[in-house]
């Protein structure tokens, strides 16, 4: 009961305030379950793509975080092939900072902010995260392919 006000309260106001960027809505078929793009911001590999994200919320929120996960392909060090996002306020404590203060706005929010700024140090793709601290102009070219390839309308 709790998750479902909670997500009514947080949707109507990314509605009324969405952060610049970013959009989210409920999916028709399941309860508990958004959609969400975020654009590309400027100034990155990712710019001008968009990029389609699937929330599924649990019962349990906001006590336990979502699940959040790209479907739209990207080359990023911190997401992998399945969509998979290594980002802290993604996971419970001790491992991970997620605390029910935090919404799904603000998840968003740090997820674009990730894609503009890579933790090469905690990474999910070894090999992309090599090349991006190591060979960062291939990173580039590489991520900005993949963008134009699967973020492109």
């Amino acid at each position: 009961m709790q998750r479902t006000s909670r997500l009514a309260r947080e949707l109507a106001l990314l509605a009324a305030e969405p952060p610049p960027g970013v959009t989210c809505w409920p999916s028709e078929q399941r309860s508990g379950e958004l959609h969400a793009q975020i654009l590309g911001s400027a100034d990155t590999p990712y710019e001008k793509g968009i990029f389609n994200l699937e929330i599924l919320v649990p019962a349990r929120y906001p006590f336990e975080p979502p699940n959040i996960r790209f479907l739209t392909p990207i080359y990023h060090p911190n997401i992998d092939s399945a969509g998979r996002i290594c980002l802290d306020v993604l996971k419970l404590p001790p491992q991970g900072a997620w605390r029910p203060s935090l919404n799904i706005s603000t998840l968003l929010t740090s997820i674009q902010l990730l894609m503009a700024e890579p933790n090469p140090d905690d990474p999910l793709m070894a090999d992309i995260s090599s090349e991006y601290k190591y060979n960062k102009q291939l990173f580039l070219i590489n991520a900005r392919e993949w963008t134009k390839k699967y973020a492109s309308q």
